[in-house]
């Protein structure tokens, strides 16, 4: 088996709102922006420490923008390398049990332009600059004003133009944003999509991407909590019989199993962790210790869902 090259990265989804889509239990922390901003500024020292070095962000992720542009001006890292996104508004205003949606999307020139304004003060270690789930519904794989503008960015700074992905058609969203060429030149450079143990859906996509030159960064590795043995998911229970006896085996939690899976497999990039404190991230980076043999990895791969059910499933689960 090929050795990967791939890298922990850490995405502040969880880090910077009081509330996130999530199975596992969350309420006994503290959710005030204090706590939550003390918190980030401590697991973002601890993933540095722990040699991370790519870190995602996004406006629509509460005060997570606000929270890394913060912290990287006061250490002022040289090494580390940022990814931010536009299309999606916090609009929770960090209200506890906000009832109707949490990020509006809008990808419009306006809110390109509006929130590049802000995003672009990450700069020098901003790196990839992402539209913010990526649908054919938005209608942005075809608005010419909006790809002109990005490329222009693109041309003016050196930046990696991506797409992030979600939902049962990641595979045709990807396959057309591919195509999307201005000047003769493909304009996406990143893709940042949700596989996982029970999502494989874009696997050959994926594979074809990077073998393209293109940088793919892996998140939602854990399916949002959904790897974790939970008895609301009883029809899961023979992949949590197989996910607890790789645990066992390599002496690492579930969490690193099913971010070992996606290295193994795909080989992507990055695989962001999703952590929400330095505990988490310090068992996420457990992945880092051992590598799949080939039969072991086959047997994940058959614990592959379909694209459709998974995401049904998902639009399900609760913001906690």
């Amino acid at each position: 088996m090929n050795k990967s090259n791939t890298k922990i990265g850490l995405g502040l989804a969880a880090l910077g709102r009081p509330e996130y889509i999530n199975i596992r239990d969350n309420e006994s922390i503290d959710k005030s922006e204090t706590a939550f901003k003390q918190n980030t500024f401590s697991v973002l020292d601890e993933a540095y420490k722990l040699g991370v070095r790519y870190f995602d962000t996004a406006p629509s992720y509460g005060k997570g923008e606000a929270f890394l542009q913060e912290w990287n001006d006061s250490k002022n890292h040289k090494d580390i390398v940022l990814g931010t996104k536009w299309g999606y508004t916090y609009v929770a205003n960090w209200e506890l049990g906000y009832d109707g949606k949490h990020e509006i999307k809008e990808h419009s020139l306006e809110k390109l332009l509006e929130q590049w304004k802000v995003s672009k003060a990450l700069m020098p270690n901003l790196k990839y600059y992402q539209v913010h789930s990526a649908t054919f519904e938005s209608g942005i794989l075809e608005n010419k004003a909006v790809l002109n503008q990005l490329l222009e960015i693109k041309k003016a700074t050196g930046l990696k133009i991506g797409i992030t992905t979600s939902g049962p058609n990641q595979n045709e969203v990807i396959a057309a944003a591919l195509k999307v060429s201005l000047d003769d030149e493909a304009l996406f450079d990143s893709y940042q999509v949700t596989y996982n143990i029970f999502e494989q859906s874009t696997f050959s996509v994926l594979t074809e991407a990077l073998q393209k030159g293109k940088k793919v960064i892996i998140k939602e590795a854990l399916a949002n909590g959904r790897v974790f043995k939970n008895e609301k998911f009883q029809h899961y229970s023979k992949e949590y019989k197989i996910l607890e006896e790789l645990s066992k085996k390599y002496d690492a939690g579930i969490d690193a199993i099913a971010l070992r899976f996606v290295v193994d497999s795909l080989k992507p990039t990055y695989v962001l962790s999703g952590a929400s404190n330095s505990i988490q991230l310090k068992q996420n980076l457990k992945v880092l210790d051992f590598r799949f043999s080939e039969h072991e990895l086959n047997l994940l791969q058959t614990l592959n869902t379909s694209a459709k059910s998974y995401w049904e499933e998902r639009s399900q689960l609760s913001w906690n």
